[in-house]
């Protein structure tokens, strides 16, 4: 059988030693899944087919009985134990009374723990001093409406379980922030990198400004030696030309 997050079933159990001596007694159970694997099933419980559920916990509360409780009127000293395909969640009081449920392997203990919790204030309210006297299934009959309507109401741990409702949102916004996130390091990484090629480029710009003023200069320069040049090739010939005819004329003159 495959594991699952079935509730199976809901027992009332005397710890040895209480005010009658025995070696443990249930005395009160109800099998929410009674025909689970009674017809047809191919799944067993701690050894077979033939042990109902209330021998199976009897059998592991009797080797593992839960902590201890200092509060009376409390049910507390949970524990948790587990087959291939079964969880047994228990806790007791402090006058040796237990409360036990089966579930599969996938119910969450911390549901399985908040229904016993809520299941002893009302079953030790109606039943408290009847079970601390009560001989083996004395109870079952009478405790049924109480156990019968406990397990609907946890029957499925996700209409119950906030938690897991809470923790389900959690996730949800987790994965979106994730997505956020990435986005917004993408984003930041192009920002980075258009920050970079933007001062790449201011960078280029300021070389090429300074490039550019340096080759206007020696333009300047290169013009201003041209015009000294012309200017002393024009006064050399208008000198060569002139000089002569002034000469003659004074020659003349004379």
């Amino acid at each position: 059988m495959s594991q699952d997050n079935k509730l199976r079933c809901v027992v009332a159990y005397r710890l040895p030693g209480g005010d009658v001596q025995d070696s443990g007694v249930v005395v009160a159970k109800y099998d929410y899944a009674s025909q689970y694997e009674s017809q047809g099933g191919s799944g067993s419980l701690y050894g077979g087919k033939d042990k109902n559920y209330a021998d199976a916990v009897a059998m592991v509360i009797g080797n593992d009985p839960p902590g201890k409780v200092g509060e009376s009127s409390k049910i507390g000293g949970f524990k948790v134990v587990e087959s291939d395909i079964h969880h047994v969640v228990y806790g007791g009081d402090r006058d040796g009374m237990c409360l036990a449920v089966i579930t599969g392997l996938k119910y969450p203990s911390r549901v399985a723990i908040t229904m016993l919790t809520e299941l002893y204030g009302e079953f030790s309210e109606k039943f408290g001093l009847q079970a601390a006297a009560a001989t083996t299934d004395s109870l079952s009959k009478k405790a049924k409406p109480i156990f019968s309507a406990k397990c609907k109401k946890y029957g499925d741990p996700a209409n119950v379980d906030k938690a897991a409702s809470v923790l389900g949102q959690v996730e949800n916004v987790k994965g979106k922030m994730s997505q956020n996130i990435s986005s917004l390091l993408k984003n930041t990484e192009k920002a980075e990198t258009i920050a970079q090629q933007s001062e790449q480029l201011s960078e280029q710009a300021n070389v090429f400004k300074r490039k550019s003023n340096d080759l206007k200069k020696q333009m300047r320069w290169k013009n201003l030696k041209m015009t000294i040049i012309l200017v002393a090739i024009v006064t050399t010939i208008i000198l060569i030309i002139t000089v002569p005819l002034i000469l003659k004329a004074k020659r003349a003159t004379q």
